[in-house]
This record gives structure tokens, C-alpha cells and sequence, in this order.
């Protein structure tokens, strides 16, 4: 086998020879013994370069992630020179484009190098394989998570693989991981909700899907947890700013979700870009270290996220330059730097190995997990992508699955004098700066980082608006274009009036709104209600006689105060995907009968929001009667609560019932409740469980969600829903993650339903 060796002494590059056939390329090895070997062989420049990941743009024709187009003299320098291991993302570009591309790339990388060490390829496929022209998109994760649903989790994991594996796609950078907790947050939209068990279940159900998906010999991938830990919880709302959480806090908030994760075999963890209580995460040997690997026992692959190592020196400024700022990321605990568009982190981490400061051993440990992960993955045996299964992208089951997810994603929040389900419009108007839109159903992540052009999204893809046309094929529906609205101060009040004139002519108003596509750090705001334009077309058309249907399309939940009267009913779309606007469209004409409950609470008011879950001490009133709703946990500073939805139907709990009153640290107590369709129609209600402590040496929470199943009932019909109580659900952590189970009383409840039960001594 031919490879080409890099003299630094010459600055050439010699063609030499290698044997085959060594100990590391044999399958029928274990990995750890093949691992072992492959590392004994490597120099310390190949240890390096295989901890660093470079983006596309320092290897593609033109410098733009856009261009999904290989200069192959670029990727030799940086594969044959600096023997970097790892490359990452671009943008939405056809199958043949992608394989056209990793197969060059992987090709030198194989057979160009002394040691033919693969190389993996990281891409931010966040919903569905995104950054792949035609693939099945999802609905972003906290839609996923408003179904209270796992197998749609698993099944947008499970369709990420069959979509993108073959094209050498196989380190994605999903799940995220992080709490929905904080409103502001750009990236809420990113989360699985507020709830560290439904992120839990969900997050580690999206990992199953795509690592366990073993259908052909390039189709294993690698899941990313991310952002660890407690990124989604600044103080400012801003993202990647500071937080201030305790340690308490941490282990029984943010820790929970990823903990199931890892539990679930993720294989690689990214680091949380802020800082916890002064101290970058990505410098915290506490958190990386002995939190992350010797506490929760994960033993894949730490990364950084995007040149978060320099931010420690221009952004967080705790560290005088690049060097100390490496020297601090690997001595926390961080295996790969995503670089990504220099190799300063090569020459810090060759320095530092060089003056003694960071021993050999200590690299060898972070390389000793990347090559167990590519072997892992298969890709010493199978590292070319394959073009014979480009009918699988987008295919109609995939398709089916997309669409069924966002339907039961669908949270109806008001629905005045059941003005839905519409079923006699012969005249539907459709408004709003969604109505006609694909790009803002889908948000960020989608063709492309801050999402997609409005021309490149499919021709197939359905707006609002022709979703609408579509589902009502008898109806006349009528699109008003952003312009057609005669705003204040740009129309007399003749025309105004001229366009209420015409809107009282139709039976019903869509009114699609929100927010348009944004990611991270560009889609910060500083006031959480919905946009002033939006609140402006809402009161001139309530001016009219037709009711007004609000369709939320955002990303997280906007105050909507001033328009709560304006319209008859509430839709909360979140993001959809590309199947979404059929979706939406569904539960407008009650083909869909909604069944989608919100993740995360719906905040009140723009300067107080607080969690489902927060504790009693949140909360303080002089009034007696209030506090002793507070005691009771019925308190709210929520316009809708989580787990907050509306059907088309009605539901009754009955019979909370116990198997015994109390049970100590060894038993369980299994509860069920029995709920029953009331209305006229079929539908699904999501069943929560909740529990709560009443006395605990470190104040508890006033619930917390235990379990969730949906049920399906025809009218009339019921079931019993069923709970098993086992003290491991019942026991929190202390500051060090210890577990205490408070012995005393508890309440477990399920709809309206409360009974109270008691933990005995052991």
C-alpha cells in the first residue's frame, strides 16, 4: 500500500510503503486490543491530529459551507500533513453531491496515509437528516416532546440513519439534551421541554433509534449528547452566558436527561460553550471530569463545539492566549477540538506534550476513545459511503412518520364556542407572516445553519396556505399577502375599512404567525411578546365579523396577551417540519383531533416566568387562601401550563386508586386511574403522572412528572392507566449527587386526581 509520509525537516511529502495486514486491521480482534495496537503505532503528530476536526470550508473549492465540492490538494495537506481525523458539516446538497465528496475525502484519507486511519465526519443533522437536499425533515425537538410520545424520538433517530449513513454521514450532532427552562432562550425550540424525564426518555430514545440502527454495513452512527450541562439556563436568557446553579441543582435538574442518555450508549457528549458560577464548562475538570466520566460513567468522546477553545481567551478571558486556553480544555477533560478553521489547537497541544506540561499518556487516553469509536462504528472495515439506496431518502414511510409526529405534536390552547374543528367554510381567509411560508414551519438547522432560503425548500413542501386549499378542496381559500394588510399609518381609513369590508366575507380567519427561522445566538431577543406587527394585524382584523384562528408557527412560546381576546382559537404549531403545514391544516378541518400537550410552560408575563416545576418558595402571597393553593401546588405564573392541551373531545379521571397507603425503601405501590372519553368524537389523551414530597430537607419541588402514556379512546369508551411508585422515582440528590428518600408523605396525581400515600423507614 502506497502512502505519503510529511518531512518537516524538507516540507515534502515522500511516497512510501506500509504493510498490511496488521493486528489493528484485523476484525477478528476486540476492539480494545485493536485500539491498543493502532495507538502503539502512532506518532504524536497523528495522536494530535486526530483530536482535532476541521470544517468543510478549510477543505471545499470555495470556502462557503454551501459548497459541498472537495479540493482534494486541501484535504491532502491537512489529512496527509496534519493528520487531522475529523471534518464537519455543509449545507443541503443532493445524495449524489454528499457521496461524491466523503468518497474522495474518505479515499485519502484510507489510502493516502502511513496508518489509513478513517476518518469520521460530524454534520448537524438536528431533525431529520437536514443537511441532505430531499431527506425526511421532523418537527424540532420540542414539538417531538409536546406528543408525549418516545417513538417519535426514536423514529426521527431511526430515519436519520436510513437517510444518511450511506453517504458517510456517521457522527451526527444530536440529541440536545439541555432543559427547555428559560423562554428567552434562542434554542429552546432545540430542547425535548422544561421536564428533566420527558428530556430524559425522549433524548434517549432519539440515541436508540439512530446508534441501534444495524440494517447494512455503513449505516451505524454515532449520537451527540449535547450541550453539557446546564447551557439552557442562563441568567440573561442570551445564549451562551453565564449561569449560577448549584451543584444540587445541577444533579437533579440537567444532569437527569443526559445521565439517560449515556445509560442508553451515547457515544459522544459536546460541551456547553458558557460558563457555570464563573467557570467555563469546557475548562471545569470538575464537570468533565469528575462529574461526567468518573460520576455518571461515560467513557465515549468529549468534543467542543464550535472554536470554543479561543473563546477562552477572547470571549470568557480566562486564558492569556490559545496555548494556556488548550492546556486548560484538555486538562478538564475535552478528547476532540472542533477547531475548526485553524490548526492552532495542533501546535498548542504539540507545545504543551513538548515542555512536559500535558504527558503523552494524557493524550493517549482521548485517542484511545476516538479510535474505539471509529471502530466501533465499522468504519476500519467499511469506511466508503455507498449510492445504491438513494431511494430511501425521503421515501414515503419515512415521510408517513414525519407527518404522523407532527400531528400529534399539535397543542390547541384556546378554542372559544369550538369554533374547531371548521367543517362548513365555503371561504377561508389565510394571514400572517406564516401563512405562506416553508422555511419559518422548520427553523434553524434546516438546508442550512440560520435555516434555508425560501427557494430551496422543496417544491412538494406545503404552506399554511396550500395545506388549507388542499384539506378544504370545496372551499375558496384566499391568501392575504404581509402587503395586502393595511397597516396604521400606512392606509387611510377608507382602505382599512375596505379591507375589513372584505374580510367579513369570509367564514374563517388563519391568521399563521410566530416567528421566522433563527439559531443560537441570532435569534436572542429581549422581549418576549409577539412581535408589535403581528399584534397590529390582529387587532385590525378582529375588527371584522369572522373569527379569528391564531396558528402559532415559533420556536419558543411568545406572550400573547394582547391578542388572547382577538382570536376565538389558539394553536400552538411550535416548528413542524416539513410535514406541518398538512399537519396544521389537519387539526384545522378535524381530520386531526389534537393531541399534543405543551413541553414547556407558556409564560404570563414578560418579566416573571417560572418552570412547572419550581418550588413552593418561588411563589409568595400574603393572602391566606392563595398560599394554601400554593401549598397544593395550584399556583401559576403560566398563561398555560405544561402538559397543557385541548381536544375535540372530553376527558374524565376517575378512581385514583393505590395498591397499598404506604410502602418503605425497598417496596413499591402501584397507582391506576381510569379515564374515560366524555365527548363525541375519538380521541387521545396524554396521561402525566405526577408526584410530590411534601416535607424534604432540601425544598422540593410542588410536582414533578414521574410518567406519561397516550391512550386512544372512542366516545364512551375507557381505560385504566396504570403507575408503579418505587422509591428510586420518590429519592433526589444532594449537593454531591448522593440520593435521599425523604421518609413522610407524598400525593401522586394524574388529571384532577390526588391521593396521598407515605414512605416508611427501611
Amino acid at each position: 500500500m502506497k502512502y505519503f509520509e510529511y518531512r518537516s525537516d524538507q516540507n515534502t511529502l515522500q511516497e512510501k510503503q506500509i504493510e498490511k495486514d496488521l493486528p489493528y486491521e484485523n476484525s477478528g480482534l476486540t476492539v480494545p486490543e485493536r485500539v491498543e495496537d493502532l495507538l502503539q503505532r502512532m506518532s504524536l503528530h497523528e495522536k494530535i491530529g486526530q483530536m482535532t476536526q476541521l470544517d468543510i470550508t478549510v477543505i471545499n473549492t470555495t470556502g462557503e459551507q454551501k459548497d459541498v465540492a472537495l479540493d482534494p490538494e486541501k484535504a491532502r495537506e491537512m489529512i496527509r500533513k496534519h493528520h487531522i481525523g475529523s471534518f464537519l458539516n455543509g449545507e443541503a446538497v443532493p445524495p449524489r453531491t454528499w457521496y461524491e465528496y466523503m468518497n474522495e475525502l474518505t479515499r485519502i484519507a484510507v489510502e493516502e496515509t502511513r496508518l489509513g486511519i478513517p476518518i469520521i465526519y460530524g454534520i448537524d443533522h438536528i431533525h431529520g437528516a437536514s443537511y441532505l437536499e430531499g431527506a425526511t425533515i421532523f418537527p424540532q425537538n420540542n414539538n417531538i416532546a409536546a406528543s408525549f410520545s418516545t417513538k417519535h424520538a426514536y423514529n426521527a433517530g431511526l430515519v436519520t440513519a436510513l437517510e444518511s449513513a450511506d453517504l458517510g454521514h456517521h457522527w451526527i450532532f444530536a440529541p440536545i439534551l439541555d432543559l427547555g427552562v428559560n423562554p428567552l432562550w434562542a434554542r429552546l425550540w432545540e430542547t425535548y421541554g422544561e421536564d428533566p424525564v420527558l428530556a430524559g426518555v425522549m433524548g434517549a430514545s432519539f440515541v436508540l433509534g439512530l446508534q441501534n440502527n444495524d440494517d447494512g454495513t455503513t449505516s451505524r452512527q454515532a449520537a451527540t449528547g449535547k450541550h453539557f450541562l446546564g447551557y439552557s439556563d442562563p441568567r440573561s436568557g442570551w445564549d451562551r452566558t453565564p449561569a449560577q446553579l448549584s451543584m444540587q441543582h445541577i444533579h437533579e435538574f440537567h444532569r437527569p436527561a443526559f445521565q439517560k442518555a449515556v445509560d442508553a450508549g451515547l457515544k459522544t457528549i459536546m460541551v456547553n460553550s458558557g460558563e457555570i458560577n464563573g467557570v467555563p464548562v469546557l475548562a471545569s475538570h470538575e464537570i468533565l471530569t469528575k462529574l461526567l466520566r468518573e460520576e455518571m460513567g461515560f467513557d465515549g468522546v468529549v468534543i467542543t463545539d464550535w472554536d470554543d477553545i479561543g473563546k477562552l481567551v477572547n470571549f470568557h478571558y480566562t486564558a492569556k492566549n490559545f496555548k494556556e486556553a488548550t492546556f486548560d480544555a484538555v486538562m478538564a477533560g475535552i478528547d476532540m477540538s472542533m477547531t475548526p478553521l485553524h490548526l492552532k489547537f495542533n501546535s498548542s497541544l504539540l507545545e504543551l506534550v513538548e515542555e512536559g506540561r500535558i504527558t503523552e499518556e494524557r493524550i493517549d487516553a482521548s485517542v484511545r476513545r476516538i479510535l474505539k469509536l471509529k471502530f466501533e462504528l465499522g468504519l476500519f472495515e467499511h469506511p466508503y459511503p455507498r449510492d445504491d439506496r438513494f431511494n430511501r431518502i425521503g421515501n414515503e414511510d419515512n415521510r408517513n412518520k414525519a407527518l404522523e409526529a407532527a400531528r400529534e405534536s399539535i397543542v390547541l390552547l384556546k378554542n372559544d364556542h369550538n369554533i374547531l374543528p371548521v367543517k362548513k367554510a365555503s371561504r377561508i381567509g389565510v394571514l400572517g407572516p406564516s401563512a405562506n411560508s416553508k422555511k419559518n414551519l422548520n427553523g434553524g438547522w434546516t438546508i442550512a445553519w440560520q435555516g434555508g432560503r425560501e427557494s430551496q425548500y422543496p417544491d412538494g413542501m406545503h404552506t399554511v396556505c396550500s395545506a388549507l386549499a388542499e384539506e378544504f378542496p370545496e372551499a375558496e381559500v384566499v391568501l392575504f399577502e404581509p402587503a395586502d394588510i393595511p397597516r396604521h399609518g400606512e392606509a387611510t381609513a377608507s382602505t382599512r375599512k375596505a379591507f375589513i369590508d372584505r374580510l367579513n366575507n369570509l367564514d374563517v380567519l388563519i391568521y399563521a404567525g410566530g416567528e421566522e427561522p433563527y439559531c443560537e445566538f441570532a435569534g436572542n431577543i429581549s422581549d418576549l411578546r409577539l412581535p408589535r406587527e403581528q399584534v397590529d394585524d390582529l387587532e385590525l382584523i378582529s375588527r371584522s365579523r369572522s373569527p379569528i384562528v391564531l396558528v402559532l408557527v415559533q420556536g419558543r412560546p411568545r406572550l400573547i396577551n394582547d391578542v388572547m381576546d382577538d382570536s376565538a382559537a389558539i394553536i400552538h404549531a411550535g416548528l413542524p417540519g416539513f410535514e406541518g403545514a398538512r399537519a396544521i391544516a389537519e387539526v384545522i378541518s378535524g381530520r386531526v383531533n389534537p393531541s399534543g400537550r405543551m413541553p414547556v410552560s407558556y409564560p404570563m408575563k414578560p418579566n416573571h416566568f417560572l418552570p412547572y416545576n419550581h418550588k413552593r418558595s418561588n411563589l409568595y402571597f400574603f393572602d391566606p387562601a392563595v398560599a394554601n393553593q400554593l401549598v397544593q401546588g395550584n399556583v401559576t405564573t403560566s398563561r398555560f401550563p405544561f402538559g397543557y392541551g385541548l381536544s375535540y373531545t372530553t376527558f374524565e379521571y376517575a378512581d385514583l386508586k393505590l395498591s397499598a397507603q404506604s410502602m418503605d425503601a425497598k417496596g413499591s405501590i402501584s397507582a391506576s386511574v381510569r379515564v374515560t372519553n366524555t365527548g363525541m368524537v375519538e380521541g387521545t389523551e396524554p396521561v402525566l403522572w405526577y408526584t410530590s414530597t411534601h416535607v424534604g430537607r432540601i425544598t422540593r419541588p410542588v410536582k414533578e412528572l414521574k410518567h406519561f402514556e397516550r391512550v386512544l379512546l372512542k366516545p364512551g369508551e375507557s381505560a385504566t392507566c396504570k403507575f408503579v411508585i418505587d422509591p428510586g422515582q420518590l429519592a433526589y440528590p444532594d449537593e454531591n449527587g448522593n440520593l435521599i428518600l425523604e421518609t413522610g408523605a407524598y400525593s401522586v396525581m394524574a388529571g384532577d386526581r390526588k391521593q396521598e400515600f407515605e414512605v416508611t423507614g427501611a
